[in-house]
C-alpha cells in the first residue's frame, strides 16, 4: 500500500506563548523541506516571543493569530476551515497552560477552539521549567490526553531559560520531525480500508423492562474504533448498550439486541475489509418475551426458559471472501484452548482472549492483558496495557498483513 506522498500532507502547527517559540521557525524549515504544506496558528503570547512575520515568511503563507478575519470580504469559521484543512495538527511548544485547557475541553481562542474541532491526530511537544513538568496536575492532564489518543513528544534534559538544569527543554526540532513523520506513516497506513467493528454488549429481553445482559461496556470497541479512524481507516462502529459517547469522525450505529447487530453487520460486512467483533453478543436469549411487565405479586416463582441465540461471527466466518477477521473471547479459565476452538470453528484469522476475572483486564477496565493467536497458530502474550495501546497492537498486525499481502488472509 502507498503512503501519502509528503506534499500532500497538510500540517497545522500551533505555537504557544514560551521561550521555545523560537524553535517553531526552524521546524517550519525543517517541514517545509520535507515537502509538507504548513500553515502556522499562534497564540497571543507566542506573538510575544516571535514575530508572526517570520513564520509567515517561512511557511509561505499568512500566520493565523485569531479566531475572526478583518481584512476578508465575509467572515469564515476560521477554527471549522482549518480544521478540515489539516491532515495533523502540532502544538510545538505547548505550554502547560495551552495542555491543561485542552484537557478540561476549554477554547477560548483560535488555537484550542481549532484543536476541538480537529478529528484527526494531535501531537503535543511541551516545554516548560522542570517544576512545572513534574506537577501533578501537569501530570494527571497528560495521562488523560493520553487516553484520549493525543499524542507527546518527550521534553529533553538541559539548560533551561530560568537558569536551572533539567527536564522540559522542547525536543529538538529534528527530533520532532522524525516523531511527525513516524505519525504520518502510522496515520495513513490503513487509508482507504474500511473497517467494521462491533462493541459493547447486546440485551437481551425477557418483558418490556427487563433483559439479559452482560458487563461489557464497549471500552476495547470503541478503542478499536478510535485506532482505526487514526490510521485512515474508514471505520463503521456498531454497538450495544454503553455509556460511552460516540468517537470522533466514526459512524457510529447504535442497536440492542443480537439480532439487530447481526442486521446491521450483514449490511456492511461484504464491502468491508476487516472485522473486527469485539462485542459480548449473549450466547442465549429467552425463548419467550413476557408482554408488558412481570409482576412479582403474581408470581412465586418464574422458570425463564433460554434458547441459544444466534452466531454473527461464525456467520461472517462462513462468508467471508476478502475480509481479515479478529474476534475476540472473553475467558475465566481454559483460556488457550477455548480461544484456539473459536479461532478454528468460526473461521477466525485472528483471535484476542483475555481473562475477565482479572480485576485489571476485561470488561470495564481501562487496561487488557491478552494472548493473541493467529490463524497459523503463532501466539503472543502481551503483557497489560491499555486498550488503546492494545488496538495499536492488532491493527499494527492487519497492517503488516495488507503491505505484504494485500487483500489476502494470511497474517
Amino acid at each position: 500500500m502507498k503512503e501519502k506522498k509528503n506534499k500532500e500532507i497538510k500540517i497545522l502547527l500551533g505555537v504557544t506563548g514560551g521561550i521555545a517559540a523560537y524553535k517553531s521557525a526552524e521546524l517550519i524549515r525543517l517541514f517545509k523541506k520535507e515537502g509538507f504544506k504548513v500553515k502556522v496558528m499562534m497564540t497571543k503570547n507566542a506573538t510575544r516571543f516571535i514575530t508572526p512575520l517570520t513564520l509567515a515568511v517561512l511557511s509561505e503563507d499568512k500566520v493565523f493569530t485569531s479566531l475572526f478575519s478583518q481584512d476578508e470580504e465575509y467572515e469564515e469559521i476560521r477554527h471549522i476551515s482549518l480544521a478540515h484543512w489539516a491532515d495533523l495538527i502540532i502544538i510545538a511548544p505547548a505550554t502547560a497552560n495551552l495542555i491543561a485547557k485542552i484537557a478540561h475541553g476549554l477554547a477560548d481562542d483560535l488555537l484550542t477552539s481549532t484543536v476541538l474541532a480537529f478529528t484527526g491526530n494531535i501531537i503535543f511537544a511541551p516545554a516548560m521549567n522542570s517544576a512545572m513538568i513534574n506537577n501533578s496536575i501537569y501530570k494527571d492532564n497528560v495521562k488523560y490526553l493520553l487516553e484520549k489518543g493525543y499524542h507527546f513528544i518527550d521534553t529533553e534534559k538541559g539548560n533551561l531559560a530560568c537558569g536551572d538544569y533539567g527536564d522540559g527543554r522542547m525536543a529538538d526540532p529534528v527530533n520532532i520531525l522524525n516523531s511527525v513523520k513516524e505519525r504520518i506513516k502510522k496515520n495513513f497506513s490503513l487509508k482507504g480500508k474500511k473497517v467494521l467493528i462491533t462493541a459493547s454488549a447486546t440485551r437481551e429481553p425477557i418483558d418490556e423492562i427487563r433483559f439479559i445482559s452482560n458487563r461489557s461496556t464497549g471500552k476495547m470497541g470503541f478503542s478499536l474504533a478510535e485506532a482505526a479512524r487514526d490510521r485512515g481507516a474508514m471505520v463503521t462502529l456498531i454497538t450495544g448498550s454503553t455509556c460511552l459517547h460516540d468517537p470522533w469522525g466514526i459512524k457510529t450505529i447504535h442497536v440492542n439486541t443480537a439480532r439487530e447487530m447481526r442486521e446491521q453487520v450483514m449490511t456492511y460486512f461484504n464491502d468491508t475489509d476487516v472485522f473486527i467483533s469485539s462485542a459480548a453478543v449473549s450466547d442465549f436469549k429467552p425463548a419467550h418475551q413476557f408482554a408488558g411487565k412481570i409482576k412479582k405479586k403474581e408470581q412465586h416463582s418464574l422458570n425463564l426458559e433460554l434458547e441459544r441465540n444466534i452466531d454473527i461471527l461464525k456467520e461472517t466466518g462462513e462468508k467471508k471472501t476478502k475480509q481479515i477477521l479478529i474476534g475476540f473471547a472473553a475467558e475465566v479459565k481454559n483460556l488457550k484452548e477455548n480461544a484456539l476452538d473459536k479461532l478454528k470453528s468460526k473461521n477466525l484469522d485472528y483471535i484476542v482472549a483475555n481473562d475477565v476475572s482479572r480485576e485489571d483486564s476485561g470488561f470495564a477496565s481501562d487496561t487488557n492483558k491478552v494472548l493473541v493467536i493467529d490463524r497459523k497458530g503463532r501466539e503472543t502474550d502481551l503483557p497489560l496495557m491499555s486498550k488503546y495501546e492494545l488496538a495499536g497492537y492488532i491493527l499494527d498486525n492487519v497492517q503488516h498483513n495488507f503491505e505484504n499481502h494485500g487483500n489476502g488472509i494470511v497474517l
